[in-house]
């Protein structure tokens, strides 16, 4: 299952993180070139971290995931490649405190999934710098159904959302998002969380996600 899901990472964020997906966020690769702290949460394999850490050495990067199985995986391949400035820690991720000191905290199709999405966001705020940028890749779509009639996709997203996205976290008396949670329930969450400054933004290459740019108002 990692494996697929790291194969499925390279192809949607990782191939397209360093020329596409990090420039949406104005001035973002330049303070990432002069050195920040860097937080991806839900980080799996840890695929998108690493390419990150290997671009950006003056940067320090941290992943956190649920499985100790990724985290491993995650940790193997930064071993080999001989990164120094990279960690991975096996965490609930519901129980964050950054103590606002992450100047990027990444997310990429990871927030739906969460039991406690709500506990999730509202520990990246507190982990982010006042002058931080939270950077969220999830699906693009409406919470409305009636408003996913005519996405080229939907079928397929709501399969996904009901053979794993909702039920992995309604097997934990989570919320069950879903992956079909959409944008005005991810609006008005990040919103809740204290994250009030967001622009939402789409690739051209991309129809499954928008990217969210938030920071704290």
């Amino acid at each position: 299952f990692h494996e697929l899901m790291a194969e499925e990472s390279n192809q949607t964020v990782v191939s397209a993180l360093i020329d596409h997906i990090l420039p949406l966020a104005p001035g973002l690769v330049e303070r990432l070139n002069e050195g920040i702290d860097v937080l991806d949460v839900g980080c799996g394999s840890g695929r998108a971290l690493i390419l990150m850490a290997r671009i950006f050495p003056k940067s320090r990067f941290t992943g956190f995931d649920f499985s100790e199985e990724a985290i491993a995986s995650a940790r193997a391949e930064a071993a080999r490649i001989g990164l120094s400035n990279i960690r991975f820690e096996a965490k609930d991720v519901a129980g964050l405190n950054g103590g606002g000191r992450f100047g990027l905290i990444t997310a990429f199709d990871a927030i739906h999934d969460q039991a406690s999405p709500d506990k999730v966001l509202k520990g990246i705020s507190n982990a982010l710098a006042d002058d931080g940028i939270f950077l969220m890749q999830d699906i693009a779509g409406s919470s409305h159904l009636d408003k996913n009639f005519d996405h080229p996709i939907a079928p397929y997203l709501y399969t996904v959302s009901c053979m794993h996205c909702m039920t992995v976290s309604l097997a934990q008396g989570g919320a069950g998002l879903g992956t079909m949670w959409g944008l005005e329930k991810a609006s008005q969450m990040l919103a809740e969380a204290g994250l009030t400054k967001v622009e939402v933004k789409q690739l051209p290459h991309d129809i499954m996600n928008n990217y969210f740019i938030a920071a704290k108002g």
